[in-house]
């Protein structure tokens, strides 16, 4: 029987990564106030903080007997521009606009995540093994004021971290990339596969 990777988000573009991948999961809930992070951490220390959190407050359901083992995962994009300012998701277009601007020329953007092996063992999960990355990667993704309009309407931009969709519609403003394509869109595919084998998850 295959196995369910638990996502502890509700990211779109994370979830259209993980079905081409053909990985079987599902979507649950956190309860982490991604607000009340140290914002005097490093950026990196900042993104698995974030992811952390969101593990610790994953919303998983009991478990249906002793022993049972499963697979969570959580993970946070953001991203900064050349003044060091960080930028998450647009508030509203104005905001959208804004990052936009900002994170056009030579942005960078980092995704965390923390993905746990889990038993049921007394009425409570246990972390069994745990993996964690942080990927950076740089990018130009450059949007002409005409076509501002067109890409708010027509991209996940209110959704995306700093407004920046590069799938889909977006991907025809993304000039170069230096990084993981999959971790600007909000999950690094190549690691994750990596440590979901260490973990078992495709035995």
């Amino acid at each position: 029987m295959s196995k369910i990777l638990y996502l502890a988000s509700t990211s779109r573009s994370r979830q259209v990564l993980l079905q081409e991948a053909h990985i079987l999961f599902e979507c649950i809930g956190h309860g982490a106030d991604e607000e009340a992070a140290d914002r005097s951490m490093s950026f990196p220390d900042l993104l698995q903080q974030i992811a952390r959190d969101k593990m610790d407050h994953a919303l998983l359901q009991p478990g249906t007997h002793e022993g049972q083992e499963i697979f969570v995962l959580s993970a946070d994009s953001m991203g900064y521009d050349a003044q060091g300012v960080i930028h998450g998701k647009p508030t509203d277009r104005e905001d959208a606009i804004k990052k936009l601007k900002s994170l056009g020329e030579k942005a960078v953007t980092g995704t965390a995540y923390c993905l746990d092996k889990k038993r049921w063992d007394g009425n409570t999960w246990v972390m069994l093994e745990r993996q964690e990355r942080v990927i950076e990667s740089r990018y130009r993704f450059v949007i002409p004021d005409q076509w501002i309009d067109r890409y708010l309407e027509h991209s996940w931009a209110m959704i995306a971290s700093g407004a920046v969709a590069v799938e889909f519609y977006g991907a025809q403003f993304l000039e170069w990339i230096d990084g993981s394509y999959s971790a600007v869109m909000g999950l690094p595919m190549f690691e994750l596969r990596q440590d979901l084998e260490k973990l078992g998850f495709f035995d």
